[in-house]
C-alpha cells in the first residue's frame, strides 16, 4: 500500500513539458547514455520532499522502485535509501550498503549517482577497505565508474586524498564525456581544500587529460593560471 501511495503521488505531480525537457537533457535517445529512461517532469526537491514521507518503505519495495523505468520513481527510492543510511545502526548500514551494489545497475544516470554514493557507499567505507572502488573504476559499466571516483567525495571532505588521486589515474584515458566530468570535478573539490595537492596531481597528468576534465578540474584557479595550464606553458 504504501509503495502505491508514493507512486501516487508522483504521477500527480506529472509535467509533460518539463519531461521532455529532461528528457532531452539526460540523453534518452537510442545510443545515448540515458537510453529508454521515462520522465514524470518533476523537479528534484519535489521528488525528495514526496520520498521523505516514505521513508519505511522495505528492501522489497526500494527494489521495485530501483526496477521502474520512471527516473523519478528510481531518485526516489535513492532519496529513500540515503535518508535509511543517515539513521541506521552499523549493522542497518552494512545491509543498505549491499542492497546497493546489489541493485546498483539501476542507479544509472549520474544524478542518480550523485545523489546516493557519496553518501551511502562513501560513508560507509570510510574506515573500512575500499578496494570495491578500485574494481568498479575498471569495469566496462559507466556508472559503475562514476560511483568508483563520486564515492571519494566524501573522503575528501575528511582531507583525504590518496584513493580520489588514485582512481583519477585510473581514469584518466576514459572515453566517456560523463567520467570526464567526475573526474574533474573531484579534482575541484580536492583544491577547495588543499589545492597544492591538486596543483601536484595536474602537474603530472594535465597533457593526458581530456580538455573538459582539465577545465572542471581547474575552475576555480585564478585565470592566469587556467589559461597556463589550457595553452600547457605551466
Amino acid at each position: 500500500m504504501r509503495l502505491s501511495e508514493l507512486r501516487k503521488e508522483l504521477q500527480q505531480e506529472k509535467n509533460t513539458t518539463q519531461a521532455k525537457i529532461l528528457q532531452r537533457f539526460f540523453k534518452t535517445r537510442k545510443g545515448e547514455y540515458g537510453e529508454g529512461d521515462i520522465f514524470y517532469g518533476i523537479k528534484v526537491p519535489v521528488t525528495r520532499m514526496i520520498a521523505k514521507k516514505y521513508n519505511d518503505l522495505s528492501f522489497t519495495d526500494l527494489k521495485i522502485l530501483l526496477s521502474s523505468k520512471v527516473h523519478e520513481e528510481r531518485l526516489a527510492a535513492g532519496s529513500i535509501m540515503v535518508e535509511k543510511f543517515s539513521k541506521a545502526d552499523e549493522e542497518q548500514k552494512e545491509k543498505i550498503f549491499n542492497f546497493y551494489l546489489k541493485n546498483r545497475k539501476r542507479i544509472n544516470n549520474w544524478d542518480l549517482v550523485d545523489l546516493t554514493t557519496p553518501k551511502i557507499v562513501g560513508n560507509y567505507l570510510l574506515e573500512r577497505d575500499k578496494n570495491i572502488l578500485f574494481e568498479l573504476a575498471k569495469s566496462k559499466n559507466i556508472w559503475d565508474r562514476r560511483i568508483s571516483i563520486i564515492s571519494t567525495l566524501t573522503f575528501i571532505k575528511k582531507n583525504r586524498f590518496d584513493e580520489t588521486l588514485k582512481i583519477a589515474q585510473l581514469l584518466l584515458n576514459d572515453k566517456h564525456d560523463l567520467i570526464h566530468k567526475a573526474v574533474g570535478w573531484m579534482l575541484r573539490e580536492i583544491g577547495k581544500v588543499n589545492q597544492e595537492v591538486e596543483t601536484e596531481f595536474l602537474m603530472k597528468y594535465y597533457k593526458q587529460m581530456s580538455r573538459t576534465m582539465l577545465r572542471y578540474a581547474i575552475e576555480k584557479f585564478p585565470e592566469k593560471k587556467r589559461k597556463q595550464f589550457l595553452e600547457g606553458c605551466i
